[in-house]
């Protein structure tokens, strides 16, 4: 027994240890988001990352950094198993236990994966480089990972979203480059702290106050915390500045929030519900003096022709005020998740959502899974995504749309700000998964307004809806599962942002310099 104890601690060491940090550190990340919100923790919790990751004597160069991603995503996207249970639409339990435990070890791993390229990357292309453009390196690669993840179907839990809705100072970095200028700053920042503890761990204890390395440790340190406070100032700055809102430009806008189950929205009693519940609201809403009425994601959910012949279509042709009514719209032999402007003489404008939810909306590898989950889609025909390069004008002027997932890519948003879209119409249903989803998409709509500077209107199915500023204050959030109205003044802006302009021009730059400076530390080596 005496010789198997120090094999088993140095095991302990070598790779328990390692292992339970990376997970610990990672859902540490993951709390930073609803239902936790402790978004202070995000600034140093990828610290731990690093260190492992660089860290002469770590071996486990794949398996820490799929741990900790599978901690932080894991923990960040648990509302996905709210898509249990399905019973309502035929899905017996344990296949609908299955299908929820599917999607929310797929999307885990898809954003594991993305964690343990980033650390190969980073192991590879940081040797032999002074400590300032590592941290670079590793700033870089990760915004420019980032950017190439949001370019596929899978796009939610970006390490900017940590600090929303709350770090509303440093989410103002996304009106100079987007989103992913928050991630860049919270990279960095991670980075210079664990660059820190590296030298601190070479400096020797009995030299703490004479050694080389940690006196470097301490300069790394300060380094870390002087570009947290300059990032914040900097986004204080932007935060700080008065909003112009013009008598002529404001908009009353009226919400109504349905509250239509999903257990029971595509059958008669949610029909009759809906159908009722947004004539009712309309017409109260209308005779409040608003403008216009927001009705969320797929509020009838049936196609627009039928919509046509609905007492809500009679209300609006009554009262001439203006709606925006979610509904299916047709496209060819399939149909389309869309957003129609109603007024007192008929439809007047369109928008599709472009991103359809995988799984959910539409079937990936469809001739593999089409048959486990053909029950996820609500009608027969198969929806199709509207075009990217949409646009949606109003009686009141162009509109940016976002249907439900599409507020979780900024380009989308971006594009229509580039276009001319005044203000932010964020239509969702968010019903059938837990709180913590519907407060992370009112995050998400939280930064899309801060990095178009608009004014968002968000009307959810069942939670939460809301009206948020250009400076991402909400002043108005409804509850959860109430059938609630309500109307507010916003301000239509022409202003563009930085990033509205040239989008994300940061990463590039980032990753530019990181290879300048790769190239010369080669260059110095040789000599």
């Amino acid at each position: 027994m005496p010789t198997v104890k120090p094999r088993l601690s140095k095991q302990h060491q070598r790779w328990v240890m390692p292992t339970l940090v990376a997970l610990v550190s990672g859902i540490l990340m993951g709390l930073t988001v609803a239902p936790v919100e402790a978004w202070f923790l995000a600034w140093i919790a990828l610290a731990p990352l690093w260190v492992l990751v660089l860290f002469p004597t770590q071996r486990l160069k794949l398996l820490i950094p799929l741990v900790w991603g599978i901690g932080y995503h894991g923990v960040a996207l648990a509302w996905i198993t709210g898509v249990h249970p399905m019973m309502w639409m035929g899905v017996p339990w344990l296949a609908s236990i299955a299908i929820a435990l599917f999607c929310w070890i797929a999307i885990t791993l898809w954003g594991a994966v993305l964690v343990t390229t980033w650390a190969v990357c980073m192991t590879v292309f940081s040797r032999g480089v002074g400590t300032f453009t590592r941290v670079l390196i590793g700033v870089a690669l990760w915004c420019g990972l980032e950017s190439l993840w949001s370019l596929g179907p899978l796009y939610w839990s970006s390490l900017s979203y940590t600090q929303s809705p709350h770090n509303l100072v440093i989410l103002h970095l996304g009106q100079i480059s987007g989103s992913l200028a928050v991630t860049g700053a919270i990279v960095a920042v991670n980075g210079l702290l664990a660059e820190a503890w590296i030298r601190y761990q070479g400096s020797g204890i009995g030299n703490r106050g004479l050694g080389k390395s940690y006196k470097a440790a301490m300069r790394l340190f300060a380094s870390s915390c002087l570009l947290f406070v300059a990032l914040h100032l900097v986004g204080f700055g932007l935060y700080s500045r008065p909003l112009v809102q013009p008598p002529q430009a404001a908009l009353k806008v009226g919400i109504i929030q349905g509250n239509i189950p999903n257990t029971i929205k595509l059958y008669p009693e949610g029909l009759r519900r809906a159908i009722a519940g947004y004539t009712e609201g309309y017409i109260t809403l209308a005779d409040r003096g608003v403008d216009a009425v927001l009705t969320p994601e797929g509020a009838l959910p049936f196609m627009w022709s039928e919509a046509l012949r609905t007492p809500l279509y009679s209300a609006v042709q009554q009262k001439g005020v203006t709606a925006w009514i979610g509904a299916f719209g047709e496209q060819g032999q399939s149909y389309t998740n869309s957003m129609f402007t109603l007024t007192g003489d008929g439809e007047f404008s369109r928008y599709d959502k472009v991103k359809l939810v995988p799984i959910g909306e539409y079937i990936p590898f469809e001739q593999i899974l089409g048959g486990l989950i053909h029950r996820l889609s609500p009608l027969e025909a198969k929806q199709v995504p509207g075009s990217p390069d949409q646009v949606f004008d109003t009686p009141f002027g162009r509109a940016i749309a976002a249907i439900c997932y599409s507020s979780a890519f900024p380009e989308q948003l971006r594009y229509q700000a580039n276009q001319g879209g005044q203000f932010i119409l964020s239509a969702a249903n968010n019903a059938h998964y837990n709180p913590s989803m519907p407060a992370q998409h009112h995050a998400q709509d939280t930064m899309r307004a801060i990095e178009s500077d608009r004014w968002a209107v968000r009307a959810t199915n069942t939670g939460y809806s809301g009206i948020v500023d250009p400076h991402g204050k909400t002043l108005w959030i409804s509850g959860l599962n109430t059938y609630e109205l309500h109307a507010e003044t916003i301000y239509r802006r022409t202003t563009q942002t930085l990033y509205v302009r040239w989008g994300d021009w940061l990463t590039p730059l980032l990753l530019g310099l990181a290879v300048v400076f790769k190239l010369t530390s080669i260059q110095a080596s040789q000599k």
